[in-house]
């Protein structure tokens, strides 16, 4: 159990971030690749990307394992303002930081020799890390960037209608099955015990597309607070019931073609399966909700990735 103690000063500070942590994705897609009942795409992607990225895994995956502890200084904070800015804040790791967070991880499994490196702050080896992570990054969670910036802005106004309305104390009660509010301390389900007594500092909320096992925080209580957890993937039911409001204003295939993409990007030919229409039909119906501002089209290699945008996300919810 993860027990996180508030003070009043700390409900007021409590946020949730308005968009994806890439380095938070990156590395809880790792996770995600190696546990895949949490992966949110198909098992022939997970598959297409342990493939295609079969040289950078060797380099990550020891460092990021399907449970349990990873090192705090792949997750920096400067990661909320971008990619780049996370990774040179990687890159910039202090030498005390890298040794502990490594010697905790080693305490748990053997980590291979190439880690003794990194551990000792050897600028090669954290150039050689950055480039691994932006390599993996720009593969697997780039391509989904537009369907994780809709989820997530769409989960923040979810929980700040609720801060508006009820206040924070209950916007943290209904966050998630695995955390329960017993004020003023959030109890999240969690792999070891551990106490955070935030101090006044408040709490970041990241919603976070790729799942994992439980929420997620960082060990080091002296690190600016902050809560991973899955993004309620509501999942927009068809033309049958949610859609039928949109569908004298979309027709009807464009509606389940919004409804799709909002619960994550599809290609084409997986909304011409699901939807039961030819590719060319899809094709034509994007290009509308595409000119509408409505979803985005994405080339990926030999398909192209259709998403909902925040536009075409808000008018899911309403």
């Amino acid at each position: 159990m993860l027990r996180i103690h508030f003070t009043g000063a700390d409900l007021a500070r409590t946020r949730v971030a308005d968009r994806p942590d890439p380095l938070w994705e990156t590395v809880l897609s790792l996770r995600a690749l190696q546990r895949p009942a949490n992966w949110p795409d198909s098992e022939a992607r997970r598959r297409e990307v342990v493939t295609r990225h079969a040289a950078d895994l060797p380099a990550l995956l020891p460092l990021v394992r399907p449970m349990g502890y990873f090192p705090d200084f792949l997750t920096p904070p400067d990661g909320a303002l971008g990619l780049e800015e996370g990774l040179d804040a990687l890159l910039h790791t202090a030498k005390p930081r890298l040794a502990g967070d490594l010697a905790i991880l080693g305490s748990e499994a053997k980590l291979p020799s190439w880690a003794r490196e990194l551990a000792a702050g050897r600028p090669g080896a954290l150039r050689r890390l950055c480039d691994t992570l932006r390599r993996y990054y720009q593969g697997v969670v780039a391509p989904v960037d537009q369907a994780m910036q809709a989820q997530v802005r769409a989960e923040r106004t979810r929980r700040m209608r609720i801060v508006d309305e009820s206040g924070t104390a209950a916007m943290l009660s209904g966050l998630s099955p695995s955390m329960r509010w017993v004020s003023p301390v959030l109890e999240v389900a969690y792999s070891v015990s551990q106490d955070l007594h935030l101090d006044g500092r408040g709490l970041l909320l990241v919603p976070t597309m790729f799942r994992s096992h439980t929420p997620v925080s960082l060990l080091d209580p002296t690190l600016p607070p902050i809560l991973t957890y899955p993004a309620l993937r509501r999942p927009y039911p068809g033309v049958a019931d949610h859609g039928k409001r949109l569908e004298p204003l979309l027709g009807r295939t464009r509606a389940a073609i919004l409804c799709s993409v909002g619960e994550r990007a599809r290609a084409t030919t997986e909304l011409a399966r699901l939807l039961a229409v030819s590719n060319a039909s899809v094709s034509q119906h994007t290009a509308v909700l595409r000119e509408a501002g409505l979803i985005t089209s994405t080339r990926q290699r030999n398909h192209v990735l259709h998403a909902a945008t925040p536009l075409g996300a808000s008018l899911l919810q309403g």
